[in-house]
């Protein structure tokens, strides 16, 4: 097959897997993969040498879709059968399962790109982004315990960024729906099973922030108001959602950028679309790739003909069934970043910090 699944393990390739599946997505920082290769000889698998922890490759066809470590090896035997069945994941499963490690446990006037490649280089693995690196921060203070990957998806979304890995194990830092598939998702097209999540249970009318106070006065319950409210016209009757704003000083920034966020990811997450298409690529034969848009044209699900969608998470798939993609679809919108406050850290603090 053109399209087959090769695991690469010390400059060896091994084709010919009965069962795969690859995941990648941008809700998750690393891909991960889980393949199984059975043959009636017992003879012909026993040259398959992987071992956990041995660093690989993932291809599809000719296109890598991840780079990384094996992390299990499970082979098996039967009357009928003989299989090997291997999971792995990118290289950035690193950050998620260690817990991170600085000199003084203080990186100071560092922007969410340099954090993160402060906190990648010992692991060796390289960070990217789109241009759009963040604010410089002042004072980050590292928790012990915790892991890189918490301190880098934190300051991605202080940053108003996303944080995913790429095919080749780099952790990349970006806006949502940079790309943009040659082709979409069509039903008699290419479209094999569909289901549009369509919800209004956590749609809200309006939603308000209120200052977070430290006065006596404040905190025995007299009501100051909201400092900021955001109202979706698309919800038609009242349903109002009330949060405090961790803004305590500053202004109200943050709060007015809270309130339109929640509208906004509520709003987007209520839409999510999952198909099953009949291939791993479009039309111009590229793989499905996360964070890219796509035309979908559903109508007999009630999704307008033309709405462009974001692919938050795509599986490729092959088994006894055949060769097929699971797409998850949602609007951009629903990947805007939270808004936050990384640490409310005095500026004395700041003095004497060391990189």
């Amino acid at each position: 097959m053109v399209d087959d699944l090769s695991l690469e393990l010390n400059n060896i390739r091994v084709s010919g897997w009965t069962r795969i599946r690859v995941t990648r997505g941008i809700q998750r920082l690393t891909g991960d993969f889980d393949i199984e290769l059975t043959d009636l000889d017992p003879a012909t698998l026993t040259q398959i040498v992987a071992i956990p922890g041995e660093a690989c490759a993932v291809t599809l066809g000719s296109d890598v879709v991840i780079t990384g470590f094996v992390d299990a090896v499970n082979p098996s035997i039967s009357v009928t059968k003989h299989a090997v069945r291997i999971r792995g994941r990118g290289k950035c499963q690193d950050l998620i399962d260690c817990s991170a490690d600085w000199p003084s446990g203080q990186i100071a006037g560092s922007n969410a790109l340099q954090i993160a490649e402060k906190l990648a280089t010992p692991y060796k693995i390289n960070v990217s982004s789109d241009g759009n690196d963040g604010p410089s921060i002042p004072l980050f203070m590292i928790c012990i315990g915790e892991t890189s990957f918490d301190i880098i998806e934190r300051v991605s979304r202080y940053a108003g960024l996303l944080a995913y890995e790429l095919p080749d194990g780099t952790l990349y830092l970006c806006r949502a729906g940079e790309g943009l598939m040659s082709s979409g998702v069509a039903q008699g097209v290419n479209v094999e099973s569909a289901v549009f999540e369509w919800s209004a249970e956590q749609r809200f009318s309006e939603i308000s922030a209120f200052q977070q106070t430290m006065m006596t006065a404040g905190d025995s319950g007299a009501n100051i108001g909201p400092v900021a409210t955001a109202r979706d016209q698309t919800v038609k009757r009242l349903r109002k959602l009330f949060f405090q704003s961790e803004q305590i000083i500053s202004g109200f920034e943050l709060a007015k950028a809270r309130v339109a966020w929640e509208q906004s990811r509520r709003s987007g997450q209520s839409q999510v679309v999952r198909v099953t298409v009949d291939s791993w690529r479009d039309e111009a034969g590229a793989l499905w790739e996360p964070n890219s848009q796509l035309r979908v044209d559903l109508p007999i699900l009630k999704i307008p003909e033309g709405t462009m969608m974001l692919i938050a998470e795509v599986t490729y798939r092959r088994d006894e069934n055949g060769t097929h993609a699971d797409l998850t679809l949602m609007p951009p919108s629903a990947f805007t970043p939270e808004p936050i406050i990384l640490q409310n850290i005095s500026p004395d603090a700041v003095l004497g910090a060391t990189q």
